[in-house]
């Protein structure tokens, strides 16, 4: 597990507030969890990070794999003085939440983990997706993203919006976000899931094509005591494209688990 020196971050709330880490999906950054960090800094100390080469972070050569990744928000955990934290991410960011739940549960009082997968579906166009990005740079992924990051209505009715999450994608660094493509491809913790003892969430968007609801359903599934919500209307980043269904449910969880940290 090799960590980086630092994340980028952004925090919000106050200092003596208990900590929640919001970790994004590829391509994305802090910008994805804005509408939560408004709602939840009344009560905690919101801390949003970048992953490597995306927003603020340094680049950094892959491969790499998603225990590094993880090996990342432990070491801004520990700059941050939390010994213990929430633990909320998307995609990526929620293989990222996994991983820390087998390996580390003790340092998390919450997890939620939103469209995610404990084995991302065709594992070989990974390294495939990968190579196109060192080739063509992430400008590549950004026709694709439509229809798969969010909804074609929501592009209609909210179309700033949506360009702000291309524009995101389009800032990442391309061996960066190839290294991450690699360690989506060789991330497989079904058969761990069990291991994980803490109170989770897991979320699904109902309209998501890339971790489809019976994908996260399977996470929730293989975790005991998880509770499963869905979206309505909503695809792969529904912290974006449904803010408020995503922040009441989040909002819950970490409510009736606040005594864990």
């Amino acid at each position: 597990m090799r960590a980086m020196t630092d994340l980028h971050h952004v925090i919000d709330g106050p200092d003596d507030a208990p900590v929640l880490l919001l970790g994004p999906s590829l391509g994305t950054d802090v910008g994805l969890f804005d509408a939560q960090a408004a709602a939840l800094a009344d009560r905690y100390r919101v801390v949003r990070f970048d992953l490597r080469g995306h927003g603020g972070s340094p680049a950094a050569p892959g491969p790499y794999t998603i225990a590094d990744l993880a090996g990342d928000v432990l070491a801004l955990a520990d700059r941050l003085g939390a010994d213990t934290f929430h633990y909320g991410g998307v995609s990526i960011g929620g293989a990222i939440g996994q991983w820390l739940g087998i390996h580390h549960g003790d340092r998390l009082g919450t997890l939620t983990i939103c469209a995610s997968a404990a084995r991302f579906a065709d594992p070989d166009s990974w390294p495939a997706r990968a190579a196109t990005v060192r080739e063509k740079g992430t400008e590549a992924m950004v026709a694709s993203r439509p229809g798969t990051w969010y909804t074609h209505d929501f592009a209609r009715e909210q179309p700033a919006a949506a360009e702000r999450l291309l524009d995101m994608l389009r800032a990442t660094d391309d061996e960066s976000y190839a290294g991450c493509c690699e360690a989506i491809g060789a991330f497989d913790v079904r058969a761990e899931l069990g291991r994980i003892a803490v109170p989770t969430l897991v979320i699904a968007g109902a309209d998501d094509p890339a971790t489809p609801v019976e994908t996260v359903r399977a996470v929730a599934d293989g975790i005991p005591g998880a509770e499963f919500v869905v979206v309505p209307h909503a695809a792969h980043l529904p912290t974006a494209e449904r803010p408020d269904a995503v922040t009441d449910a989040l909002r819950a969880h970490l409510d009736r688990h606040a005594a864990q940290v």
